[in-house]
């Protein structure tokens, strides 16, 4: 295939969320080598890299620059979805240069332009500071602006791109797209059961379904102690969590919960019952007595 040919299949349109995954993989992998060159002086003192974040961030970022952008006119993250930058031909070693100095530049100037204000002797008037907080928030607007400007148009992500006139293409030929039927139906079939479940998990009682599918999984006798002789309760775990039992409470049967598991089953659910034996939930009652807490821990 002919230069014309590329030149013709790079002139289609990249779409906007490949431009912004490639962002995302660049910072993804200057947030990467940073990591691991901060791991490289892990036995050293601590925080000797720290007086140095900004120029070690800027370190990094020219030596992608130099071996992506410099010597192959994409971005790492470009170059993995097959995008590069062009502007009618291949980028001038002007336009290079530029992008390294809002890219890389730019970042660090603005971690250290307070160090470098503070360092001038004599010391820099009151305005001066307010200048260049005025200065960075106009640049932030002016990021923004791009920004909704590329939502648009689908042009220039960044303002640096637009700055310097990049256009992002696609670095060989693409052919089109033609997703399968199958495929399609799928993919709606799968789109509307995630909808459906959204809606109803919501209004399923999780608390509720779990103690029931407990109750049949280990069925209990439900069997009602005589008046003359209470039921003792010989419970050692909580009927709900199945641990041991912290602030153990009851709910008038001779099973034992934890406060927290019952309090939480009893507003979630207005008539609980216990999973154990089925009764239904009275009044929540701590057990203070000594007598009552050596029938629950046992001998």
């Amino acid at each position: 295939m002919g230069p014309e040919a590329e030149r013709a299949g790079s002139a289609q349109p990249v779409l906007r969320v490949s431009q912004l995954d490639a962002l995302e993989l660049d910072r993804a992998l200057e947030q990467l080598i940073c990591s691991q060159l901060t791991q490289c002086f892990h036995g050293f003192q601590p925080g000797l890299l720290a007086r140095f974040e900004p120029e070690v961030k800027a370190l990094v970022g020219l030596l992608l620059w130099r071996f992506s952008v410099y010597s192959r006119d994409a971005t790492v993250g470009q170059g993995i979805l097959g995008i590069r930058y062009d502007r009618g031909g291949p980028l001038s070693r002007r336009q290079k240069l530029g992008f390294a100095a809002s890219a890389v530049g730019g970042p660090w100037l603005e971690a250290r332009a307070f160090d470098l204000c503070r360092a001038r002797r004599p010391l820099p008037p009151a305005g001066l500071g307010r200048w260049a907080g005025l200065a960075a928030g106009l640049l932030k607007l002016a990021g923004l602006l791009n920004f909704l400007l590329f939502l648009r148009g689908g042009r220039f992500a960044t303002l640096t791109e637009r700055l310097l006139g990049l256009r992002s293409v696609f670095a060989r030929p693409q052919g089109a797209r033609q997703p399968a039927f199958d495929y399609m139906n799928r993919e709606l079939l799968w789109h509307g059961f995630a909808e459906f479940l959204i809606f109803l998990l919501p209004l399923v009682n999780v608390q509720k379904l779990k103690a029931r599918l407990r109750s049949w999984r280990f069925p209990a006798a439900r069997e009602t102690p005589g008046p003359e002789a209470p039921a003792p309760r010989t419970t050692r775990a909580c009927a709900l969590c199945g641990q041991w039992p912290t602030l153990p409470h009851t709910v008038g049967c001779p099973h034992v919960f934890c406060y927290y598991c019952i309090k939480t089953s009893c507003l979630m659910d207005a008539r609980f019952s216990c999973p154990a034996c089925g009764a239904e939930a009275q009044d929540l009652q701590p057990l203070r007595s000594s007598i009552e807490m050596e029938e629950v821990s046992g001998p």
